[in-house]
């Protein structure tokens, strides 16, 4: 049988309701339990304000860098099985949420187009949420042709605040 091949994906993970960063350090933390997937990067915490339905809650975001050798569809599934998991409800768009995980970019994908799934993630380039964390990790990947690097000088950020939590948030067991 073949090995699969090792790509790069690039997530981002936020919420508004509970403790979010506890439950988005859980869903790092059980993609890093699986034998085929490898959580490489962390950005730090960010609190943002809402994107889409702006009358709810602030939400904290946090984007990742994972090693996988899932396709992008089967990834997918991974993700939303652990937001099942960590009680996520999609009642609304763009509402209130526990946890949130997106998947941004895949390495080697330029354009996918399925009925779940479109990478990269669409509005990805309006999006000072998304585009903030994923600077701090992954400055040179390119989005539709242009680097994060350049997409988040582009977007309004002045209100998205870095929040203080330690560089290994993620691992932090006390949260």
């Amino acid at each position: 049988m073949k090995a699969r091949e090792v790509h790069k994906a690039w997530l981002c993970l936020g919420g508004n309701i509970g403790n979010v960063v506890q439950t988005m350090a859980q869903a790092l933390q059980l993609l890093d339990e699986r034998q085929d997937v490898r959580v490489i990067a962390v950005s730090p915490v960010f609190r943002t304000p809402p994107w889409g339905k702006t009358d709810q809650d602030w939400f904290y975001n946090a984007c990742a860098e994972i090693s996988t050798i899932l396709t992008p569809p089967e990834l997918l599934e991974v993700t939303q099985t652990i937001e099942r998991r960590l009680k996520r409800v999609r009642s609304e768009r763009w509402g209130p949420r526990t946890i949130d995980i997106d998947m941004l970019a895949y390495e080697h994908v330029y354009a996918l187009e399925m009925p779940d799934l479109i990478l990269p993630h669409p509005r990805i380039e309006q999006r000072a949420f998304v585009l903030v964390p994923l600077e701090t990790i992954a400055p040179n990947i390119k989005i539709r042709g242009e680097l994060v690097s350049d997409l988040v000088q582009k977007v309004d950020n002045s209100e998205i605040q870095r929040m203080s939590y330690g560089h290994r948030w993620w691992q932090d067991t006390a949260l």
